[in-house]
């Protein structure tokens, strides 16, 4: 009997693993119409933004003259590093990088806490009249101060040509408040809160042992957005500012963007040998002030994913 059974078993086998499998369900036509138009916006996107890259990083290693005769595309014409040695040998434009790492990452921390401070309580409903002072942070964000209130601030409060005034007068963004805000609200249970509370913890105890650890992909998102506005800053320097051992790197390059003009009164061969020095320099200091925000992106970017979606995802 049992060898009955055992032959039957057997003979059944070869008859499941002979049964079709399942295919996968096909995405309707519509569908994947879309799809091929959203992979070619996507790629048209890419070119657009990696053509003029590799097209500043070739001329940054060419030849001035082959730059200056419209000769380079994407490909360096007479390689050459001599944009770069320049460069890094001018005491400028060395003091210029220094200073921007210094406003970046004094700025970015500033910030960051400011940010905090402000969006944690606001996000709180125990918060009495969070409504009225979110609706004054948001009018700030419509109507500022202008360019003249805002400089006669800055030289009242004695900050003008030091560091503070790069620093302190952007240390709060609307947009970045906002956020917080919003972060705050839809991903800290108030559950967690009262669980605090029952536990005797204050709300300082509860913002640094609970909320920040949780909030490490906002803060990611936050960071990344004030460190490339310092970074990338320039105006504020060019108001501010007198003292070019304070001038931060993009001031610098300006400053190289408008020596490209030849000035009047050179002969010809002296302006065009100028504008070939300047051209050489400005390629260079744009791939220099470019690469630091290109490491460092990769190491936050799935912080930054994660933080602009986890919002989305609530409700």
């Amino acid at each position: 009997m049992k060898d009955s059974r055992k032959s039957a078993s057997e003979k059944r086998e070869p008859a499941l693993r002979r049964r079709p499998t399942t295919t996968a369900i096909k995405d309707p036509v519509g569908d994947r119409v879309f799809m091929v138009g959203v992979y070619i916006l996507l790629g048209t996107f890419l070119l657009v933004v990696l053509l003029p890259l590799l097209y500043i990083v070739a001329s940054s290693l060419s030849d001035p003259l082959a730059v200056a005769s419209g000769r380079v595309t994407f490909w360096p014409i007479g390689f050459t590093l001599e944009g770069y040695e320049r460069a890094l040998s001018d005491n400028s434009i060395l003091t210029g990088f220094g200073n921007s790492l210094i406003y970046t990452l004094a700025g970015t921390a500033i910030s960051l806490v400011l940010t905090v401070a402000i969006a944690y309580p606001l996000s709180r409903k125990e918060f009495w009249g969070r409504r009225g002072i979110t609706v004054f942070v948001v009018f700030t964000m419509l109507f500022a101060g202008g360019i003249i209130p805002t400089y006669l601030v800055v030289q009242n409060l004695g900050m003008l040509d030091t560091r503070w005034a790069l620093i302190l007068p952007q240390a709060i963004g609307v947009w970045q408040v906002i956020i917080a805000v919003a972060f705050f609200r839809t991903s800290i249970p108030d559950e967690l809160y009262e669980a605090a509370q029952i536990d005797g913890a204050s709300d300082l105890r509860f913002l640094f042992s609970t909320v920040i650890p949780l909030s490490k992909p906002l803060l990611a998102v936050i960071a990344l957005m004030y460190a490339i506005y310092q970074w990338n800053s320039y105006f504020d320097a060019l108001l501010y500012l007198r003292d070019p051992s304070l001038y931060p790197l993009q001031l610098v390059l300006r400053n190289v963007l408008i020596l490209n003009q030849a000035a009047p009164g050179l002969d010809a061969a002296a302006a065009f040998e100028r504008q070939q020095l300047a051209s050489l320099l400005k390629y260079s200091l744009i791939v220099i002030s470019t690469v630091p925000v290109m490491l460092v992106y990769p190491f936050v970017a799935r912080f930054f994913n994660k933080g602009i979606l986890v919002g989305a995802v609530k409700g």
